[in-house]
């Protein structure tokens, strides 16, 4: 049986507590939990494939760095350093993230695309996030994404 994303961080979480990992037992408890929640929402209790349990993870990554810039503008360094080393366990699970060079070349791609298909100017700011968000799911955050193409249709 292969072993599912959602069976790997239940063993991490098992062996950070055996080796009394605080910081990395409680993060991963924290996105195992938000993982149960996921999949008991709606109407009926539900298996997350990978995929979903990736976007939960992602999810919970982007809170942990979010938190860690207001932590930082809040003057509290030794919290803002905490969520940062939370984030940094939550990556490992995470594909990893396009270069910015990766990115620039995935979206020109994609701007010449939507401009031959007629798309231009500020308009086609949606028509080529159609054509890239695809090619870049779970690589690039959405923000990065739309500020490239933001850039790259001005330009």
């Amino acid at each position: 049986m292969t072993t599912t994303l959602k069976s790997k961080l239940q063993d991490d979480l098992n062996a950070a507590i055996k080796e009394r990992d605080e910081l990395r037992s409680s993060t991963l408890r924290l996105t195992l939990t938000a993982i149960t929640k996921e999949e008991v929402a709606g109407k009926e209790k539900r298996q997350l494939s990978d995929d979903e349990v990736l976007k939960v993870i992602t999810r919970e990554a982007k809170k942990r760095r979010e938190a860690a810039d207001a932590f930082a503008q809040g003057g509290r360094a030794e919290q803002a350093e905490r969520e940062k080393a939370e984030g940094e366990v939550l990556a490992e699970y995470l594909p990893k993230q396009l270069s910015d060079e990766e990115l620039n070349a995935i979206v020109t791609q994609a701007v010449q695309e939507a401009k031959a298909a007629g798309a231009e100017g500020p308009r086609a700011m949606g028509a080529v996030m159609k054509i890239v968000n695809p090619k870049v799911a779970g690589q690039a955050e959405g923000g990065r994404v739309a500020a490239v193409v933001k850039k790259l249709l001005q330009g």
